[in-house]
């Protein structure tokens, strides 16, 4: 009786320390766990004020300054703003590239993207098979990439042009020519990317859609068009809307690609606005006004991004919302 009595004893001043408030209304043992939960996010926290945050803040300061490494950055005010937006004929230059691009691979990796997914979706044998092989290329790096279309897009040894010629066809220069050098590069980002993330969450969107609705649909004799206008289109709104802010994200920040390939030839055919950045902080080292760009990409998208957040209340459709 006496064990039992102490025991009840102990349990009942453990219950009193577990629940007994402390400094800011917390318990001993909630400010143990919030203590925990702060070690344990500290080192994202660490990482994000060293590695993002910081030099956010340092290239906003910058962004101000004539600064090209080597000497101490000098105050001159929205010069380098001023700069980019009168002066820089190759800054409007990369501006009309990078949007011309955008025009051209966010439509089209859309399309074909939601194309591939409803090829996927269908109930066939060996359906697993098909998405690996169309995502395969999604995997490979996109240096690699670069590298074998550059191979396979060569004018004279290429296998395209090659293939092209069995047809009476004299193939371009491609990634050589004015005109076709950005083509290329929109059929090479095509190729990585029509099966890769954007296919997954349209296939993960199409899944989700009721079988009913489809069912429904037959019993009042709608045909294949009608079902993908009024069923499948507007329950994927939500995944085409997320698709879209992301390529849009994206096609702003093109530069692996045009690097490796053309380095924004010939003629500045594929000069895009990343490699303008590119060029003017780390081969011209003015640090100052490649900040500048950095920070005047970020506005833009940034606002490009809360326009369609604005917008999408005209035409997503989320189930369940009044």
């Amino acid at each position: 009786m006496a064990t039992s009595a102490g025991e009840a004893t102990l349990s009942g001043a453990q219950a009193r320390w577990q629940i007994r408030p402390g400094l800011g209304g917390m318990t001993r043992l909630q400010r143990i766990e919030a203590l925990q939960g702060y070690l344990f996010i500290s080192p994202w926290v660490l990482g994000f004020l060293i590695f993002t945050l910081g030099p956010m803040l340092a290239s906003f300061y910058y962004s101000f300054t004539l600064y090209n490494v080597q000497t101490a950055p000098r105050f001159t005010g929205l010069a380098n703003y001023m700069f980019a937006f009168v002066d820089d004929d190759l800054f409007w230059v990369s501006v009309r590239r990078t949007l011309m691009w955008a025009l051209m691979t966010v439509p089209l990796g859309m399309i074909g993207s939601l194309f591939a997914a409803i090829l996927l979706n269908q109930k066939l044998k060996g359906v697993a098979i098909f998405r690996t092989c169309f995502f395969l290329p999604h995997l490979t790096p996109i240096v690699a990439a670069a590298i074998l279309w550059m191979w396979i897009l060569q004018p004279d040894i290429g296998i395209l042009n090659n293939l092209l010629d069995q047809i009476g066809i004299r193939g371009p220069k491609w990634l050589q020519s004015i005109q076709w050098s950005m083509p290329a590069l929109a059929m090479i980002s095509l190729w990585t990317g029509i099966g890769g993330n954007k296919m997954l969450i349209f296939l993960a969107g199409l899944q989700a859609i009721p079988e009913t609705l489809y069912e429904a649909a037959d019993i009042d004799g709608a045909s294949t068009w009608q079902k993908l206008i009024r069923i499948t289109i507007p329950m994927i709104s939500p995944s085409m809307f997320f698709n879209l802010v992301l390529g849009i994200i994206a096609s702003f920040q093109v530069f692996s690609m045009a690097f490796v390939t053309t380095r924004g030839g010939p003629a500045y055919a594929t000069y895009f606005y990343a490699l303008h950045l590119y060029q003017q902080a780390f081969v011209s080292f003015d640090m100052g006004y490649g900040s500048a760009l950095a920070w005047i990409f970020f506005v833009a998208v940034l606002v490009l991004t809360l326009a369609q957040l604005w917008l999408q209340k005209h035409w997503v459709y989320y189930e369940g919302a009044v």
